[in-house]
C-alpha cells in the first residue's frame, strides 16, 4: 500500500511539474487610434470607464513611456502595424521604398511564423486592410473585417466573438498547445460610432449633419487641457483626411464637436473593454489566464482637439506616445519608463515565451523592465512623421527634454519646438522653451543628438538646418518667409 501512495504522489508532482513548464500563452491586445490620455491608466482625471484595462494595469506593470516611432504614410497605422509583426525600425521595414533596407526573406521572421515554428497555435482577429497582408496570413486562422459600428455585429463586439469562438473550440477539442491570439480591434478609430446605450453614458451622439453642431451635453467628456481651437501654424499635410474629413468632426475644432467626439471615442473604448472582460473570463474558466501574457497596446495615439488637431499625424504626446499595459507570470504590478518602442513587441513576447528571437529584429525585448530589472531599456526615444509634404516632422527625447521640428509646406513652414516635460507635461506652446536664450546649449545639444539618430536609423531626409549628408531628396530649399503663421496660443482649460 506504500508503494502505491507513493507513486501516486509522484504522479501528482510530475502532473504538476508538466502544468507548471507549460510554455505560456500570449494575447497581445492592439486598438486602433487611442490615445493613452483617454484612459484613467494615463489621466486620473478621464471620465472614460474601462475596469477591465484598468485591472490589467493594477495588475501588471504600466509603461509610461512607450512609442511608436513613426510614419511615411498618412495611414500612419499601416508602416505601425509593421513594426509590431517585423520588429523593424520606421526606414527599414519590407513596405519602405521596396525594401530596399529589409532582408528578403523577412516574412520567415514576422509575429505568426515565429510561433507556429515554436510550437504554438496562433489566431488574428482585426480590421482589414492598412497592416501587413503577408505577416497577418501567417496566422493559422484569421478573421479580419473592419467593423466600426454600434452593434453587436457591426462593433467590437464582433472581434471579440470571434475569440470567444476560437477559445471555445479549444476548450470542446481540449487542445493544450500553447496559443498566440492577436486580438486586435477597429475602434476607437473613427467613424466612432457607439453603441446607443453608451453613447448616452457620455452624452454623445453619431453626428452625421455637416451643417450644425452636435448638441451639447453636460455628461461629455471635458475639454483636453491642452485643447486648441486651431493650431498655431500648418501641421504640413494639406488636405489630410483625419485633419479635414472625419465624420462627425469635419474642420471643426469648436468645443460642441470636439467634446462630443470625445464621447463618441470614450464609447467606443468601454465597448471594446467589455470584449476583453469576455475573453479574459473564458480563459479563466479554462484554467489559462494565470498562465497567459497579455499585453495591451494602440497602433498609435491620437489628437481629437488636443493642440488644436484631430488626427495621428503628430509627434506631440497624445499622439506619438501609445498605452502599454503587460500582465502575466513572473511580472508583480507597477510602473515602469521602459522607453519601449510598438517595434519591440515581437522581441518581448519571444522573450517571455523562451523563443529565440529572429535576427532581422532590431527592436529590444521589454522583458527586463517588465520582471523590474530595469527602469528603461533605451535612453534615447527617436519620432518621424513625413506622410504629408517632406521632410515633415522629427522628434527626439532624452530624459525631460524633448525636442520637435517641423519643415513642411515647401519650407513655408519651419518651426522648433523645445519642451521640458517634467515641468511642461502637457505640451503647452506658450511654454516652449526653444527661442529662450537660457537654454540655447540644451537646444544645440537635443539638435545634435536627432541629427545623430536619423542618421542612425537612415532617415532618407534632412531637415532645413541640418547637414544634407549627400543624401536624395536633397537639402530643402532657403527658408521662405511665413506670412500666414499665427501667434503662439495658450490652451483653454477644460471647463
Amino acid at each position: 500500500m506504500k508503494f502505491f501512495t507513493t507513486l501516486y504522489a509522484a504522479l501528482l508532482a510530475a502532473t504538476a511539474l508538466t502544468a507548471q513548464d507549460k510554455n505560456p500563452n500570449i494575447l497581445y491586445i492592439i486598438v486602433d487610434d487611442q490615445s493613452p490620455f483617454d484612459l484613467k491608466v494615463y489621466d486620473p482625471k478621464s471620465i472614460c470607464d474601462t475596469p477591465t484595462i484598468n485591472q490589467l494595469a493594477a495588475e501588471g506593470m504600466v509603461l509610461d513611456g512607450a512609442y511608436q516611432m513613426g510614419s511615411f504614410s498618412g495611414a500612419v497605422c499601416t508602416p505601425s502595424r509593421h513594426m509590431v509583426m517585423c520588429g523593424r525600425t520606421v526606414w527599414h521595414l519590407p513596405n519602405w521604398q521596396g525594401g530596399k533596407n529589409c532582408p528578403d526573406n523577412i516574412l520567415d521572421s514576422v509575429m505568426a511564423e515565429v510561433f507556429n515554428r515554436a510550437g504554438y497555435d496562433t489566431m488574428r482577429t482585426c480590421k482589414r486592410g492598412n497592416s501587413y497582408a503577408g505577416a497577418n496570413a501567417k496566422f493559422q486562422v484569421v478573421h479580419d473585417a473592419t467593423k466600426r459600428g454600434g452593434t453587436p455585429e457591426t462593433g467590437s463586439a464582433w472581434h471579440g466573438d470571434r475569440v470567444m469562438e476560437y477559445l471555445e473550440a479549444r476548450e470542446a477539442e481540449k487542445d493544450e498547445d500553447p496559443f498566440l491570439i492577436y486580438f486586435g480591434f477597429s475602434h476607437p478609430h473613427d467613424v466612432r460610432d457607439g453603441t446607443p446605450e453608451l453613447l448616452a453614458k457620455y452624452g454623445a451622439v453619431n453626428h452625421k449633419d455637416k451643417k450644425s453642431l452636435p448638441p451639447a451635453n453636460e455628461k461629455q467628456p471635458p475639454l483636453p487641457i491642452n485643447y486648441l481651437p486651431e493650431h498655431p501654424f500648418h501641421h504640413g499635410h494639406p488636405g489630410l483626411r483625419d485633419e479635414v474629413s472625419v465624420s462627425g468632426v469635419w474642420e471643426r475644432r469648436d468645443e460642441r464637436t470636439i467634446r462630443n467626439e470625445l464621447g463618441r471615442e470614450f464609447a467606443c473604448n468601454e465597448y471594446i473593454d467589455q470584449q476583453i472582460a469576455r475573453v479574459l473570463k473564458q480563459l479563466e474558466k479554462m484554467g489559462e489566464l494565470d498562465n497567459t501574457y497579455i499585453v495591451y497596446t494602440a497602433d498609435h495615439g491620437m489628437a481629437i482637439g488636443r493642440h488644436g488637431l484631430q488626427g495621428k499625424q503628430n509627434l506631440y504626446q497624445h499622439t506619438w506616445r501609445v498605452p502599454f499595459i503587460v500582465k502575466g507570470p513572473g511580472i508583480d504590478p507597477g510602473r515602469a519608463e521602459g522607453n519601449g518602442y510598438l517595434l519591440d513587441s515581437l522581441p518581448t513576447i519571444c522573450d517571455l515565451a523562451g523563443i529565440k528571437i529572429p535576427e532581422t529584429v532590431e527592436g529590444k525585448s521589454l522583458k527586463p523592465v517588465l520582471t523590474g530589472e530595469k527602469e528603461t531599456i533605451r535612453d534615447v526615444m527617436f519620432g518621424t512623421y513625413s506622410g504629408g509634404t517632406k521632410p515633415g516632422m522629427r522628434a527626439v527625447k532624452k530624459g525631460d527634454w524633448k525636442l520637435v521640428k517641423f519643415d513642411v509646406m515647401d519650407g513655408e513652414v519651419r518651426e522648433t519646438q523645445l519642451f521640458n516635460l517634467a515641468e511642461n507635461p502637457h505640451e503647452f506652446l506658450d511654454q516652449d522653451l526653444a527661442e529662450k536664450p537660457e537654454h540655447a546649449e540644451k537646444l544645440k545639444e537635443m539638435e545634435a543628438l536627432l541629427l545623430a539618430e536619423m542618421r542612425r536609423l537612415d532617415d532618407p531626409y534632412r531637415l532645413w538646418d541640418q547637414p544634407d549628408d549627400g543624401l536624395e531628396p536633397p537639402k530643402q530649399a532657403p527658408r521662405k518667409p511665413n506670412k500666414n503663421r499665427k501667434p503662439k496660443g495658450k490652451e483653454k482649460a477644460a471647463k
